[in-house]
């Protein structure tokens, strides 16, 4: 693959056809395939794109592009490709939605301990 990818930015590489591209899961770029796809929810998104329906993994082709070219790409796109854009966009969500997990469960860390009481009176809690 000739494009780097920056993968603590959440960038995934991904060849369609004759076509290096770097994608990543911006939100932006989300918006873009969710309204090419008028998708209502982002569950329905993430779906359609895990679930290689054609005209979502165009969208995603052309729209979650960051390196390379998208629409080249997309012309070139075969059913061959579609396992590969599946599994390409299951990394660029999953690495956007693991960090946001990390985030809650940091803030929850950086919470302040609440007390608790023992039921002996005497006993340490």
């Amino acid at each position: 693959m000739a494009l780097s990818a920056n993968g603590a930015r959440g960038e995934v590489p991904l060849r369609v056809g004759s076509v290096d591209l770097v994608i990543a899961a911006e939100i932006g770029r989300l918006a873009a395939v969710s309204t090419a796809l008028d998708c209502k929810s982002f569950g329905d998104l993430y779906q359609r794109l895990l679930g290689v329906e054609v005209a979502a993994t165009i969208a995603g082709v052309q729209h979650l592009a960051v390196k390379g070219d998208g629409a080249r790409a997309a012309a070139e796109l075969s059913l061959s490709d579609f396992p590969a854009c599946a599994k390409a966009f299951s990394q660029a969500l999953s690495h956007h939605l693991k960090d946001a997990e990390g985030k809650a469960e940091a803030d929850e860390e950086g919470a302040p301990a609440t007390q608790t009481t023992s039921p002996s009176p005497g006993a340490t809690g």
